[in-house]
Parts: structure tokens; sequence; C-alpha cells
């Protein structure tokens, strides 16, 4: 089965696309596209597939899209309160 691993970048995305035999988990799919070799800051346990949350250990079925996710730099909410304050 056809997947892709896409982990996004400030500057752009890189993605591989792979074909894996039917019910490689998530993490395999991650580890067999070597985006970890490139990128060893990225956290396995945050990621998902079409901006669906998803465990690592979850099968990757056909098609897939796996996003792997960077840490937000600011909390939104925050970030919401500040631009408010401003505004008054």
């Amino acid at each position: 089965m056809k997947v892709e691993v896409v982990y996004a970048l400030p500057d752009g995305a890189e993605a591989v696309s792979l074909e894996v035999a039917p019910g490689t988990t998530l993490r395999e799919v991650v580890a067999a596209s070597r985006l970890l070799e490139r990128h060893p800051d990225v956290d396995v346990e945050r990621l998902g597939v079409f901006g669906e949350a998803r465990a690592p250990d979850s099968p990757a079925a056909d098609g897939d899209r796996i996003e792997l996710y960077r840490p937000l730099l600011n909390d939104p909410k925050e970030v919401r309160r500040k631009r408010a304050r401003r505004k008054n």
C-alpha cells in the first residue's frame, strides 16, 4: 500500500512517499521514511493522519498522509489574550 509521511518545517515541508505492507504501524512507517535521521528533534508520539491525531501504534491505511507535528512555539490562548489587551 502507498502512504506519504510529511514533516512541516518553518520554510516548507518535507514529504516522503513509501510503499509498505498492510498492517504496518504509523510508527514503523515514520521509521521507514528516514525522516527521523534528518530531523532527530521529531517527536514520533505527535502525529496524525490527514489532520486527525492518531496513536503511533495505529495501523496505516492505503493512501494515508501521515503528518509529523512540531510543538507549538506559543500557546494560542495566550497569544489571543495579548492581542485583546493591545486592542483595549
